[in-house]
């Protein structure tokens, strides 16, 4: 059986000191937030964590936000932070699951297999009573090998073409009222509603305290949605973010069979050749 994408506190206070182990903080915050990730950072992380900061790890030539990055960007990037093949990797961000679950997903579909996500992030850890700190840790350039595995990876017209042919599943992350087009979209030109043939699964349902549902509380809420095991899905939200946190749970339970919108609703919905439907209040 596939091992869990996710990781307890306890799990990581064992292994804080194992030389295989590499910590990643990758809070990222919306504007609205007015949270400044790499300030907190700075100011108290998990012993030996690194900070990645996804609008930086991303194709810069794109004009959407933190856009999957070229696989030699990537790898030079991890390269220059530390990071090397053959690690493990766990990631963590300041809200409990939120952004980690994008980096998470960013290295499985960079091609390594052993990443997770720790589950209820920075606030559960401190919680516990463990400690943190405030020293950067610094690190030698290791070598690390990148190969996108492209089957995780949806653009515009595959999205267009899944829809059309119902052959996945869409569903979108964001909050319902985004979803059915009644409150404005945070980005300027981007239309507010949703995908002809989408449904809503806000990722919010998904998560209890900042920490993943239990494996049969989620299996329940996929199966509300239709979704199962045999389910092609691909997941989608505002810029591809929380999108990662339907993935994740997805493989919590063993649907192995996802990919993620990267362009998500910030491309489609200020796309002059998609469809946008809204629902009346």
């Amino acid at each position: 059986m596939a091992q869990d994408p996710i990781v307890s506190t306890s799990w990581l206070k064992d292994h804080l000191d194992a030389p295989d182990v590499v910590i990643i903080d990758a809070s990222w915050y919306l504007p609205a937030m007015e949270r400044d990730a790499k300030k907190e950072y700075e100011q108290e992380h998990i012993p030996g964590a690194l900070f990645m900061d996804i609008d930086d790890v991303s194709d810069q030539n794109s004009p959407l936000p933190h856009m999957m990055p070229e696989p030699h960007v990537f790898s030079s990037k991890m390269r220059k932070m530390g990071i090397g093949d053959g690690q493990t990797i766990v990631v963590y961000d300041g809200m409990g699951i939120f952004s980690a679950a994008r980096v998470w997903w960013m290295f499985r579909a960079f091609g390594v297999k052993s990443v997770f996500v720790l589950d209820g992030g920075l606030p559960a850890w401190k919680e516990e009573g463990y400690p943190v700190s405030d020293e950067v840790p610094a690190r030698m350039e290791r070598h690390f090998t990148a190969m996108l595995n492209n089957n995780m990876v949806r653009n515009l017209n595959e999205v267009q073409d899944a829809l059309e042919t119902s052959s996945h599943l869409v569903l979108d992350a964001r909050a319902p009222e985004r979803f059915k087009g009644l409150a404005p979209e945070p980005r300027e030109g981007v239309r507010a509603g949703h995908m002809p043939g989408a449904l809503n699964l806000p990722f919010g349902l998904l998560l209890n305290d900042g920490k993943l549902r239990s494996k049969e509380d989620l299996q329940n809420i996929f199966a509300q949605a239709g979704v199962d095991a045999t389910t092609p899905v691909i997941t989608s939200c505002g810029s591809g973010v929380t999108a990662a946190v339907i993935t994740l749970a997805l493989e919590q339970v063993g649907f192995t069979k996802n990919a993620l919108y990267d362009g998500s609703w910030t491309e489609w919905g200020s796309s002059s050749k998609t469809e946008v439907i809204s629902e009346p209040a």
